[in-house]
């Protein structure tokens, strides 16, 4: 057991459940990524101290308490436990408690996990009439279904920036084309931009093609003190950062489930939007800055989310996503890749899951071992993602 404060947190070992349709409880999931990790790391189940369960709430009450759930799957050791869930941002807020407590010094070894087990086409509200509940409201008074809010945020691009459906189809082209390369995506076919095009629409100007799907899937990570994997004399990724900051009234930008935004009559806009907020509290706690990422894998529920992203993390001024994509620095191979791992659009959304997996992405490829998809010389990646009602999902990771 750990001792006094501790200088960092070192990423031992990752894992995942290949992502797909499986339709097998989420448990088996979880529990896939989490053995993984676990021989990823070289330690064994009972070597861990504290578990913590990023939620999942389409799953009945195992996956409330995930935490424990995934305890009990593993075999009751006697660990600490615990449970959270903060929608798109539960696997960075998980990985921030198990690195907290790291940091405190109050245990060596921490597993986090998440998985879900998604239902069939578009996610719509939990069971039961809630009319006080803002989810709840947008889906039946208005009808604003995630793929619809995903199609404002295009059309508010397209206004303020002039892009186009080329330039959203442009972003699935080479997310499509990493993916085909990642043996644990669920799409591996490279596509066209004509395909996208050609693709049923959804919400306008967004195609099928356009929008991630739900997805069943899980991942893992390992965590530990620095200390502890010095000692072990394996090689490991520092988790340099992990934000989980709210907005700062009035956010100015309508985010989901909101129906408007905050007035600014009486008052300023703050310095940041909120998810540029995300991405900057997390360089300033690593002491890091969007020139020093060697790659950054960002929250592509849509394509053009992906451009919005590019901008809130610092890669290029607004506007400027486009010009990065055309010049394919943002390729597999360019200076700066955007979703090397394929992204959403590639693996669909499991969402407990979603901040883990972007961080076994960060880790391989910064380990050198992401194969086809591998970023040369690989130093620093950010992920970046939100959950619903404000909850922001930033993480930075060193070698």
């Amino acid at each position: 057991m750990g001792a006094g404060v501790v200088s960092a947190v070192a990423v031992l070992g990752t894992g995942m459940h290949p992502w797909g349709k499986w339709g097998r409880p989420f448990l088996e999931y979880g529990v896939a990524a989490a053995r993984e990790a676990l021989r990823d790391a070289g330690l064994e189940w009972t070597d861990v101290q504290y578990v913590v369960g990023a939620d999942t709430i389409r799953n009945g009450y195992p996956g409330f308490v995930s935490g424990a759930s995934y305890a009990r799957e593993l075999g009751w050791s006697g660990a600490r436990v615990a449970s959270c869930y903060a929608a798109c941002a539960s696997g960075a807020q998980a990985l921030d408690i198990a690195r907290t407590r790291i940091l405190a010094g109050l245990c060596d070894v921490a597993l986090v996990v998440g998985a879900d087990a998604t239902p069939k086409g578009f996610f719509k509200p939990v069971g039961g009439d809630r009319p006080d509940d803002p989810d709840w409201l947008r889906f039946r008074l208005l009808g604003a279904t995630n793929p619809a809010y995903f199609a404002l945020y295009a059309r508010r691009r397209m206004a303020l920036y002039g892009s186009t459906p080329a330039d959203f189809a442009a972003v699935k082209v080479k997310n499509a084309l990493a993916g085909s390369l990642n043996p644990l995506a669920r799409y591996r076919k490279p596509v066209t931009a004509e395909e996208v095009l050609a693709s049923p629409m959804v919400a306008d100007p967004l195609h099928l093609m356009d929008i991630c799907a739900t997805s069943d899937g899980g991942a893992a990570v390992v965590l530990a003190s620095e200390e502890f994997a010095r000692r072990r004399g394996t090689g490991f990724v520092r988790l340099a950062a992990v934000s989980t900051v709210t907005p700062v009234f009035p956010n100015t930008v309508l985010e989901l489930p909101d129906f408007a935004t905050d007035s600014r009559a009486a008052v300023p806009a703050p310095e940041r939007p909120f998810r540029a907020a995300i991405a900057h509290a997390a360089y300033e706690e690593a002491e890091a800055g969007p020139e020093d990422l060697s790659l950054a894998e960002v929250y592509d529920l849509s394509t053009a989310l992906e451009l919005d992203w590019m901008e809130d993390v610092g890669l290029c001024p607004p506007g400027e996503a486009e010009k990065l994509l055309r010049d394919g620095r943002t390729a597999l191979g360019g200076s700066l890749p955007v979703n090397p791992s394929g992204g959403l659009a590639s693996f669909g959304e499991a969402i407990p899951a979603q901040a883990l997996a972007q961080l076994c992405e960060l880790a391989d490829q910064l380990r050198g071992r992401a194969g086809a998809r591998q970023t040369a010389d690989a130093r620093v990646g950010l992920a970046a993602n939100q959950g619903l009602f404000g909850h922001g999902s930033a993480i930075i990771a060193m070698r």
